[in-house]
């Protein structure tokens, strides 16, 4: 049976103890303050490395969603621009409905069909620039012969299209040819042309707007699908601040009183030589 060393000089047992226990201390003080300094429970591979390597991947998912997100918002810009073309020119054309139906009067004088095919002239030439200036980011969709655009949709590579417009370009084309205002017949005429022209801009409104309405939910749910994984993240790796900050103060007290219990241990070696004086 092994004896205990009671009264030793060479061997201080209790300074010892109390050694590791101010290293115990110091290391989990360590450990709450980087927690409090970070708001990270897991800030490095250090602090665990299984766990910060599965948080990495998901920063990355949420880093490949912001750019899909970004993509997303481009569409919606570019359907948004191109529907409130569309609208301005279903205005411009309702308002050269009235002046054609005027101008369809055979009553009218001369110089009243005058006034009334200027309005015309300035209300196509109007509607024109709206056409031409429905530009968002470099992109046209109402210009004859414009192609469509496709969007990211989600970190799978799906993607959502926004369709070419380019019809309401051609049929602008061929009103601003049809458009005649020197005659009841000619404004007639014209009326039916412009109604042609009319329809064509409904049906580029529906098509753009139930295109737009598919990337603004679409966004929507990746914006659900952040905010669930960005939770999910924090519960993998977030501080108890509260919890950090308890266990800091725990962990000072405990180290003072660590190094307390070494002076004490330390000067016991002394007490010893004092038998011999």
């Amino acid at each position: 049976m092994a004896s205990t060393v009671s009264n030793s000089i060479n061997t201080n047992a209790a300074s010892l103890r109390a050694l590791s226990s101010a290293r115990t201390q110091q290391a989990g003080l360590q450990v709450a303050q980087k927690q409090l300094q970070t708001a990270l429970r897991v800030a490095d591979a250090a602090d665990n490395a299984s766990i910060f390597a599965v948080a990495q991947g998901i920063r990355g998912d949420l880093q490949s969603f912001g750019a899909v997100q970004s993509s997303l918002a481009n569409g919606v810009g570019l359907g948004a621009v191109t529907q409130s073309a569309i609208s301005q020119a279903s205005d411009l054309s309702n308002q050269i409905q009235q002046k054609l139906t005027s101008l369809a009067d055979g009553s009218i004088s001369a110089d009243q069909r005058a006034i009334y095919s200027a309005d015309v002239q300035a209300l196509t030439a109007q509607l024109q620039t709206t056409v031409q200036q429905a530009s968002y980011n470099g992109t046209n969709l109402l210009q004859p012969a414009a192609g469509s655009t496709s969007f990211v949709a989600d970190t799978n590579g799906s993607s959502l299209t926004v369709s070419g417009q380019g019809q309401v370009g051609t049929g602008l084309a061929t009103l601003q040819g049809a458009i005649d205002t020197t005659s009841s017949a000619g404004a007639l005429a014209s009326l039916g042309a412009l109604q042609t022209f009319q329809n064509t801009l409904g049906q580029a409104s529906g098509q753009n707007a139930a295109e737009t309405r598919t990337l603004v939910q679409q966004s929507n749910q990746n914006n659900a699908k952040i905010d669930a994984i960005t939770t999910g993240l924090g519960a993998l790796v977030d501080a108890d601040i509260g919890a950090a900050a308890a266990q800091s103060s725990a962990r000072g007290v405990g180290q003072q009183l660590a190094f307390s219990s070494l002076a004490i241990a330390n000067s016991q070696p002394g007490s010893l030589g004092a038998l011999f004086r």
